[in-house]
């Protein structure tokens, strides 16, 4: 889920009254409180809302809550931000020029320029670099990022990649940043969900090249997947990567969806049925609804989880799979948590007139009724 960026003056007050009306609103049972509850707090990530409605719940909780809401780890962090701003807080700024550490900014650099030669004897001198991290808070991903984590342009920083982008990489990764797997997979994942790689020719030779270096393709696909990098993807299970229930939803594979459909837990559910109705697999969305997957749930984390099916459908501008959701019952009031839009706002916004009046059609049906 994206995070909400603070305002240029931001109010610490505000913010308190923010966490004692998400407690109030857990309190009264809210579905959208429930989300975002199990969004950003680290101790709700897999509950279910009932879970979550019945659980102790502090201020401490909620306040932990709103911060991570806004792309920081703490309250505390939060509170220092705020407090005590620094130059590098700004984040209007691209990622490497909030970089604090000169050395490894530097690195950073020598990496923008494709300076393979200068680069590799950088961090032969600083030996402790290639595993280093750099804390950037404000954003929902990319928070403490390593320095190979920054090969893939992802955050977009200066638009384009080097030509030799995938030495760089190499360089970093000899230098010791193979024995970060955490490092490994989350740079994968960054360069399979990022356009600046794709568009520079560079995202498939370091998709094989992280793999060939360890990292696990399967924990990179279902970013690739919801950001809708296809080549990405097949290139993920060329490599080894599993065309598993999830990504057969995604890509409209019906039979191989139907195959396993036996075999899917309820997460496999939830997830497939959010891809698919993004990406207007009516048949697909369709089969999921009638097995019993529930159209009103929120998406799940990592897969526009501010949204519901519906909204996603809608901004894709899939007008059927819009149809089948509503008929099995979505609900066209539900608004998504960061910009507290229905899907019919969505559809004004999106300019999708027609599918705007059918759910305004819907609206009005059921006012009558």
């Amino acid at each position: 889920m994206p995070v909400k960026s603070l305002p240029p003056a931001p109010d610490l007050a505000h913010l308190k009254y923010q966490a004692r009306d998400l407690m109030k609103a857990r309190a009264a049972r809210d579905q959208q409180a429930a989300q975002r509850i199990r969004e950003f707090h680290p101790r709700f990530e897999n509950a279910a809302d009932a879970e979550i409605f019945a659980a102790r719940f502090t201020l401490a909780d909620a306040q932990l809550a709103i911060a991570r809401e806004r792309g920081f780890a703490t309250w505390a962090r939060l509170k220092r931000r705020i407090e005590k701003p620094k130059p590098a807080d700004n984040p209007d700024l691209p990622q490497h020029e909030r970089i604090e550490d000169p050395i490894f900014r530097h690195a950073v650099d020598l990496l923008d320029e494709g300076a393979v030669h200068n680069l590799r004897a950088f961090l032969a001198l600083h030996p402790k670099l290639a595993q280093q991290r750099v804390t950037l808070e404000g954003g929902n991903y990319f928070r403490n990022p390593s320095l190979l984590e920054f090969v893939a342009g992802n955050p977009i920083r200066r638009g384009k990649l080097p030509p030799n982008i995938v030495d760089v990489a190499r360089v970093i990764l000899d230098a010791g940043a193979r024995n970060d797997p955490c490092a490994l997979n989350q740079t994968l994942g960054l360069v399979c969900s990022g356009r600046v790689p794709r568009e520079c020719g560079a995202q498939i030779p370091l998709i094989c090249l992280l793999c060939q270096y360890g990292a696990e393709p399967d924990r990179a696909i279902y970013a690739a997947l919801t950001h809708a990098e296809f080549d990405a993807v097949n290139a993920l299970i060329r490599v080894g990567g599993c065309a598993d229930f999830v990504v057969a939803a995604g890509l409209g594979r019906e039979r191989d969806v139907r195959g396993l459909l036996a075999l899917a837990d309820h997460r496999d559910l939830h997830r497939a049925l959010a891809v698919a109705s993004q990406f207007g697999h009516t048949a697909i969305v369709r089969l999921l609804l009638e097995a019993g997957e529930d159209p009103n749930r929120y998406n799940p984390v990592g897969f526009h989880s501010h949204s519901t099916p519906l909204h996603q459908a809608v901004a894709g501008g899939h007008g059927a799979t819009v149809r089948v959701l509503v008929e099995h019952g979505a609900r066209l009031d539900l608004k998504d948590t960061l910009w507290q839009g229905t899907p019919a706002g969505w559809a004004e916004h999106e300019g999708r007139t027609e599918i705007r009046e059918y759910l305004r059609l819907q609206e009005e049906r059921g006012r009558i009724g």
